[in-house]
């Protein structure tokens, strides 16, 4: 009972103005200290991964027109959050501020595990920002690999390195693992790419039909 059934009026006198959805936007959260901190720092990374501004005082709690929520329907992949795809159907949206009330009893289920668990989840559903990172981490590496690739020799052919096969160690050893993580980011995108495909989402959704 902490989203309070008092402000269901409210919500629907703001979709009567024309709105298909209508974010409550909690003022004040009576939730615990770490469950709100948790809380920002997901949002602010999320909003980082995805590229696409997110609010944490915004809950599921709210009014949603039919077509909203049968365009929410259509989208059939597993991984699911409901904030993100309200969001990517596009549909006329505002929000109202309402007020947050106590838990009326008992506990959240939700611990420490399952939150991280849940941010992971919709993390990687919804943004390949960790691969792409991976790609760049490899390609870094595997160009700074052939400068000290490069450095390495000279001082081999300029007479500073004279253990038997250190250079070639090296040059190796840095290269190849730079090479390898750069393949790995790449197969990584490729994955994603395929991931997105079996998504299944639709190429668009209608709003309104005319006769």
């Amino acid at each position: 009972m902490q989203d309070r059934p008092e402000e269901i009026p409210r919500l629907y006198e703001e979709a009567m103005k024309g709105f298909d959805i209508v974010y409550a936007k909690r003022r004040l959260r009576y939730d615990s200290y770490f469950k709100k901190i948790f809380s920002t720092l997901f949002y602010k990374l999320f909003a980082w991964l995805s590229g696409v501004p997110q609010d944490g005082s915004i809950a599921n709690f709210g009014i949603y027109s039919s077509k909203a929520i049968k365009a929410v329907n259509q989208l059939r992949e597993p991984l699911r959050s409901f904030a993100t795809m309200i969001k990517w159907v596009g549909f006329t949206s505002t929000g109202i501020y309402v007020e947050h009330a106590e838990r009326y009893e008992g506990k959240s289920t939700y611990n420490f595990k399952k939150l991280i668990n849940l941010a992971m989840d919709i993390s990687l559903a919804f943004s390949d920002k960790p691969l792409r990172m991976t790609v760049k981490l490899g390609a870094v590496l595997a160009f700074g690999a052939v400068l000290g690739g490069v450095y390495t020799l000279y001082r081999y052919f300029t007479g500073q390195i004279t253990e038997p096969g250190y250079t070639s160690l090296i040059v190796s050893l840095w290269f190849l693992s730079g090479l390898i993580i750069f393949i790995l980011g790449v197969i990584g995108l490729y994955l994603s790419k395929v991931f997105e495909g079996i998504k299944g989402r639709p190429f668009y959704l209608i709003e309104k039909k005319h006769d």
